[in-house]
């Protein structure tokens, strides 16, 4: 009987995300017909609200591209230095694969072999899944047989399919992985605190001198195991040949985690990143769920019963923008992408669930992390349809007495200021997109690079608060996801 209240429960979380965003437009939406001047207030405070957001945004976005500037003209040879048993650290890298081709995996590998880390301190996996059929193995097995001497080992595991309790997806491919690793890593007598296991998008491109920075950093916490380490992404493998919207979707992302990574406290595991492999001993690799990157922070969050944190590096990996092969599976990759990342909202009632399950956690840390956690979503699926076409609706529909009112006649003015304030993000984000891709182009195109910023309106519209609604919707109403792989391509 308790199990079957858990269960009611746990679908009543599962809703919740879809309602709030769902309830707060459509709320928004028939009040502006019949109570236009609370609507009224309601998009002033909130237009408020996200300008006073951007500014404090603007500033963590600044800061944190710094930093991370620093950390790349930093010798982090000579500042590995500061600990004698720096060589004692090996660094397992799981790179998990479906169908993608052999020039995104190849990129990848010579990318570890040219990091600045001994080679006899790093092990790679190539983790292939059995339904990506024989091209697959066979991919794997010509990069086993071409590099398996540049590294301290070099492991193929086939993840095989239809095992159960798994969704088919990244993470049960990585779970699949960190078995057979343990097996290896017994038979060569490693202790695990000293082994960092990093799991990476199969299009992932370290920068050179990323394993000696999450070394140092890993050493001077003393070997934690209670801490992930979390790079800043930035989408430059292809960010030339992908279109204009994808570039700002991928370069909006690359912002966020900047952001994030100034704010330590709310900075959870995304993507590429790494984890001290003894974790494995206590919690298991999800399998189960879409969102795999950031479940694995949850579930080791109430393992520790709220003590453990996400390391900032601000130290990027290189990664692909979404690219088809042309503009119209561009655009559905784009969509299918942004609607699997805003399928984290799955996280919602695992959080909560636990939250109130787990008394060892303090009450303010339990408010505080779910009130993140919601909002971070519902802001994601309502946000620029408040700001962007909402906040115009009362002007259309209130009613004659309405535009007349003070209210009605000043709202059109108070909000095109409030935006206009705000948009100085905008430019901020043209000119660090412009410090941060590579530059091999001619001024036309980077001049170019700088205005498409002035559509980030619409595609924070069709690339985020649409998916994320989509992501929401279907679970409010039991349709759930699957993991779907976002196609690799480079032209």
């Amino acid at each position: 009987m308790r199990k079957k209240r858990e269960r009611f429960f746990y679908r009543f979380l599962e809703i919740l995300p879809g309602f709030l965003s769902c309830g707060t437009l459509i709320l928004s939406f028939f009040l502006s017909f019949y109570a236009p001047t609370v609507v009224a207030i309601f998009i002033i405070l909130f237009d408020l609200y996200w300008l006073l957001k951007v500014i404090y945004f603007v500033f963590h976005q600044i800061f944190s591209f710094s930093e991370m500037k620093k950390n790349l003209n930093t010798n982090w040879k000579e500042k590995i230095k500061e600990f004698k048993n720096w060589r004692e650290i090996y660094h397992l890298i799981c790179l998990p694969f479906y169908k993608e081709g052999k020039e995104i995996i190849e990129s990848s590998v010579l990318a570890l072999k040219e990091a600045n880390y001994p080679k006899e301190k790093m092990m790679i996996i190539l983790a292939v899944e059995e339904r990506g059929g024989e091209k697959a193995k066979k991919i794997a097995k010509e990069m086993k047989e071409k590099y398996e001497k540049d590294f301290f080992k070099f492991f193929v595991f086939v993840h095989p399919q239809n095992l159960p309790g798994e969704i088919a997806g990244k993470g049960s491919n990585v779970n699949f992985a960190i078995k057979k690793a343990k097996e290896e890593i017994k038979k060569l007598g490693i202790a695990k605190e000293n082994i960092l296991f990093s799991v990476f998008d199969v299009d992932t491109r370290v920068y050179p001198d990323y394993f000696l920075c999450l070394t140092y950093h890993y050493l001077k916490l003393g070997k934690p195991q209670n801490r992930a380490f979390q790079p800043i992404p930035i989408y430059n493998n292809n960010i030339w040949q992908a279109p204009f919207f994808s570039r700002i979707v991928a370069t909006s992302n690359t912002f966020w985690q900047m952001i994030q990574q100034e704010r330590p406290e709310q900075l959870v595991t995304y993507s590429s990143h790494s984890l001290p492999f003894s974790l494995f001993d206590k919690i298991e690799y999800p399998k189960e769920v879409v969102s795999d990157d950031s479940r694995i922070f949850w579930k080791a969050f109430f393992a520790f019963d709220g003590n453990f944190r996400v390391v900032p590096l601000f130290y990027p990996v290189s990664m692909d923008a979404v690219l088809g092969k042309n503009l119209i599976s561009t655009i559905v990759n784009q969509y299918k992408q942004q609607r699997r990342w805003a399928w984290g909202s799955e996280n919602i009632p695992f959080v909560i669930f636990n939250f109130l399950k787990n008394k060892k956690i303090p009450l303010s840390t339990k408010i505080k992390q779910t009130f993140i956690i919601m909002e971070g979503f519902w802001a994601w699926a309502t946000a620029s349809l408040l700001i962007f076409f909402l906040g115009w609706l009362p002007i259309f529909v209130g009613g004659k007495k309405f535009r007349h009112s003070l209210f009605g006649f000043n709202l059109p003015f108070l909000t095109q200021k409030l935006m206009f304030l705000a948009s100085f993000g905008i430019f901020v984000c043209g000119a660090l997109s412009l410090m941060m891709i590579p530059q091999r182009k001619s001024f036309r195109k980077k001049i170019f690079l700088f205005f498409q910023w002035l559509f980030l309106p619409l595609t924070l519209i069709f690339f985020g608060c649409f998916p994320a609604l989509d992501a929401q919707i279907r679970l409010m109403i039991g349709k759930y996801l699957g993991f779907w792989p976002t196609e690799k391509i480079r032209k």
